[in-house]
């Protein structure tokens, strides 16, 4: 083992020499400046479900509501591979740094916005910044953790998840109902700053130069690949396009053209953003295919299920925030014991297995979801919901890290994530047209019923808002309600099947050792395990007065740590 950082390698403080010492102690420091930015970006992820209907209300939309989650996630996809690669070459403690940094100024253009797609704008801006904190955690975690140890640190951050996912709702919910929508935001700006300042003085991590050309051209074909894609989902879903529109099929032509650009590119660049030889590894690719069908069902059942809380159940926006709490109880759970067992028993494969069984029973139970489902049916399935989440999301990720080279670890970690939000943006956009569509269509009939004509039903159903229902007649109340829950409920089933490819694929995942080396161990950028703990005690003992020995005519000075 390596007891010295490569040339190329520099220790984050000035002043220090010698390799990195990654004690047990230094683990848990860093540990906490991930916990500060992963907590930042995953609740901005949830928070907005919330208080979305409010905020289209307010500034209008609702026919585009799918945008503002879809612009995040699109936004925070492109830039995953970008952050990935990037932290392999350069290290990650600096992009750490700038991704937290872009993230708190674009939550305060959000809480400044008073047009609908200006407020679009500035969440694409926030998604280039919580997708380096989403990468750039996990990432680390492999840099410092040997695969072996791994699985009782992710589990806490995938709780983290979690915790966010009722969090935000929870948050965004009491803005909404108490004070304005804008709070969901703002509270975002002292939140950033303190994870900034944790992140610069705990996050000690080596930087590096880069050896090798970067690969520009494949981050613009891959950057294009996935608007593209994302763009041919979100028109041929949209009314106002739909799949026989010329441009929708003109988006389709240059995601076609661009992806096969990029896998051209990348077999032939001398550093690539995405080594096709990833996809020559089982064990890698069967993990990734797990978390890109997953995506498609988690974050369109994440997204929705709030705004059918409040409209199809009635309660506001604050209890329905409420309401995630067993998901929220379900995920951390089963997170935490997931990764505990793993690094007890060194053995993974069962829980993608379990997970996408109870993730698909959850799915089934919620295409029942009416207006009249009782509240404690609907917490039931999303705690069913969210621990099977629990055992696939975090499992995953550690067998894709564990596929690879410790010099590929943020490569890697960000290409499997890349996959799970591509399949993000796929079912946010597809799912989300589908309801909304079919929303925009049952709103429209409820009013033209009472009475209203077609322009001031549709102008209705374009800017309803669930503080508006006490305000309108007993029928046209009830006729919102049904609206949501009849839009709703069948989006369900067109996410069955994804679960059921995702259990075929758990299936033949196989079962490998988990390495028992840390990332910058094996690099050779940093010491690890007992040989750190001594190396560092050695260095408290040179930083200390010289001690006389014997008749005080000599010293001897003890060992330092860079020796």
């Amino acid at each position: 083992m390596s007891t010295s950082a490569p040339r190329t390698a520099k220790r984050a403080r000035p002043g220090s020499d010698g390799p990195l010492l990654l004690t047990q102690r230094r683990i848990w420091i860093i540990f906490s400046a991930l916990i500060a930015g992963m907590l930042l970006s995953s609740l901005d992820q949830t928070i907005v479900s919330t208080a979305m209907p409010t905020i289209v209300g307010d500034l209008g939309g609702v026919a585009h509501q799918a945008w503002i989650t879809t612009g995040y996630l699109l936004a925070s996809t492109i830039v995953m591979p970008i952050y990935g690669k990037f932290g392999d070459v350069i290290g990650r403690r600096n992009l750490f740094l700038v991704a937290i940094a872009l993230f708190t100024l674009a939550s305060l253009g959000c809480a400044m916005s008073t047009g609908f797609w200006q407020f679009v704008v500035f969440r694409a801006l926030q998604g280039l910044g919580g997708g380096g904190l989403m990468i750039l955690s996990q990432a680390i975690i492999a840099d410092i953790v040997p695969a072996s140890e791994r699985g009782k640190y992710l589990g806490p951050l995938g709780a983290i998840f979690g915790l966010s996912a009722v969090g935000g709702p929870l948050l965004g919910g009491f803005f909404v109902d108490h004070m304005t929508w804008h709070w969901a935001f703002w509270i975002n700006i002292p939140v950033g700053i303190a994870a900034f300042a944790v992140a610069w003085f705990a996050l000690t991590l080596p930087s590096k130069k880069a050896t090798k050309r970067i690969d520009v051209l494949g981050v613009a074909l891959l950057s294009a690949t996935t608007a593209c894609l994302v763009f041919f989902t979100e028109f041929g879903g949209n009314s106002d396009h739909g799949w026989g529109a010329l441009e929708t099929w003109a988006w389709g032509a240059g995601f076609i053209v661009a992806a096969a650009l990029f896998v051209l590119t990348e077999a032939r660049a001398q550093d690539p953003i995405i080594p096709l030889s990833f996809f020559r590894n089982r064990t890698f690719v069967t993990a990734t295919a797990i978390g890109f069908v997953l995506g498609l069902g988690m974050f369109a059942a994440i997204g929705f299920v709030p705004t059918f809380l409040q409209m199809a159940s009635g309660t506001s926006a604050a209890v329905s925030g409420l309401l995630m709490l067993p998901m929220m109880v379900g995920l951390m759970g089963t997170s935490i014991l997931s990764g505990t067992l793993i690094t007890k028993t060194g053995r993974y494969r069962a829980f993608p297995i379990i997970g996408t069984i109870v993730v698909g029973l959850a799915m089934l139970g919620m295409t029942t979801l009416a207006a009249a489902t009782p509240i404690w049916l609907i917490c039931v399935y999303l705690f069913v919901f969210g621990a099977g989440l629990g055992l696939i999301m975090q499992v995953v990720v550690l067998v894709a890290q564990n596929a690879v080279a410790p010099e590929h670890v943020g490569t890697a970690t960000s290409t499997n994530n890349y996959f799970r939000e591509v399949g993000a943006s796929l079912g946010v956009a597809v799912f989300g047209a589908i309801f909304t569509s079919r929303l925009t269509e049952s709103l429209t009939d409820v009013f033209t019923s009472a009475g209203g004509s077609a322009s001031q039903a549709a102008s209705a159903s374009a800017s309803i808002d669930p503080t508006q229902l006490a305000k309108l007649p007993e029928a046209v109340q009830d006729g919102i309600v049904n609206a949501y829950a009849d839009s709703l409920s069948p989006v369900f089933w067109y996410l069955l099947p994804f679960i059921a490819v995702a259990l075929v694929l758990a299936l033949f995942i196989p079962q490998m050792k988990l390495a028992d080396v840390a990332g910058m161990v094996a690099r050779g950028e940093a010491v690890g395990g007992a040989e750190a703990d001594e190396l560092e005690r050695a260095q408290r003992g040179a930083e200390r007065p010289t001690e006389s020995v014997g008749s005080g005519t000599g010293s001897v000075p003890t060992a330092r740590h860079d020796e």
